[in-house]
C-alpha cells in the first residue's frame, strides 16, 4: 500500500497526543504524516494556510497513493476547512473523532471568560454554536467523510454546561459532532480527552479508511 494518512491534532494540543495512532496506522500499512501547528494563537483559517505546505508535500510524495485525512476534535474543523478550498486531486477518506461540526456548547460557556479567550486564542472563540462567523469557511461535504463521536464523560461540570441527559463525550454533544453529507457516524463508548488514545477510536478509524465503513 502506499496511501498516506495526515493526522491533526485538537486545540491546545501537540502532534505528540496523536503518536500512538500514527504507530497503530503505520503498522497498518499506512505512510503517516503527523501534522502539527500552533492551534492557539490563529484562526482555524490561518491555521489552514500554515498546515497547508505539509499538506500539499505529503500529497506529491505520495505518488498514485491517495491522500486520506483524520482529525481529532478541532484538527476536523481544519480539515474541513482545508478541502473546501485546496482538495489534492488524490484525496481519499476522512475521519473526524470528536469534532465540534455545529459547536460546543462548552465553548458558548466559557467563550467570553478571559483565561479561555487568553489560553485558547482565535480559534477558541470558532469553537462555539453560532456558526454565522465560520459559515463559508467550511464549505459542504462532497467527500467521503466518518464521524466518531464519543458517550462517555468524566467532568461533570462541562455535562452540566451540555445538559445531563444530552450524550456527550464531556466535551462535544453526540449530535454536533453530525454533517449533512457524512458517510458513516458512530458512536462509542469513549471521554473527549483521551480519544486520540481510544484503541476502539483507532479500530473504526482504520476500517473507514480500508473500506468506507465502520465495523458494527
Amino acid at each position: 500500500m502506499n496511501d498516506t494518512v495526515l493526522l491533526f491534532h485538537g486545540i491546545a494540543r501537540t502532534k505528540r497526543s496523536m503518536e500512538k495512532l500514527a504507530i497503530f496506522l503505520s503498522g497498518n500499512g499506512y505512510r503517516v504524516v503527523n501534522v502539527g501547528y500552533p492551534s492557539t494563537r490563529f484562526s482555524i483559517g490561518d491555521l489552514v494556510d500554515i498546515v497547508r505546505p505539509q499538506i500539499d508535500a505529503a500529497a506529491k510524495e505520495a505518488g498514485d497513493g491517495r491522500v486520506h485525512f483524520v482529525g481529532y476534535s478541532m484538527g476536523g474543523l481544519i480539515i474541513r476547512a482545508f478541502l473546501s478550498n485546496h482538495r489534492p486531486p488524490n484525496l481519499g477518506r476522512v475521519v473526524m473523532a470528536g469534532t465540534p461540526n455545529n459547536g460546543s456548547q462548552v465553548a458558548d460557556f466559557l467563550q467570553r471568560w478571559p483565561l479561555y479567550r487568553k489560553f485558547y486564542g482565535p480559534a477558541g472563540q470558532q469553537l462555539i454554536t453560532d456558526r454565522t462567523a465560520t459559515t463559508g469557511l467550511f464549505g459542504t461535504v462532497d467527500y467521503e467523510l466518518g464521524i466518531i463521536a464519543g458517550n462517555r464523560t468524566i467532568d461533570p461540570v462541562s455535562s452540566l454546561i451540555i445538559g445531563l441527559r444530552v450524550p456527550s463525550d464531556g466535551k462535544v454533544s453526540v449530535e454536533s459532532t453530525r454533517l449533512d453529507g457524512a458517510a458513516a457516524h458512530i458512536v462509542i463508548a469513549a471521554n473527549h480527552t483521551f480519544l486520540p488514545v481510544n484503541r476502539t477510536m483507532w479500530r473504526q478509524a482504520l476500517s473507514f479508511l480500508q473500506d468506507g465503513r465502520f465495523t458494527s
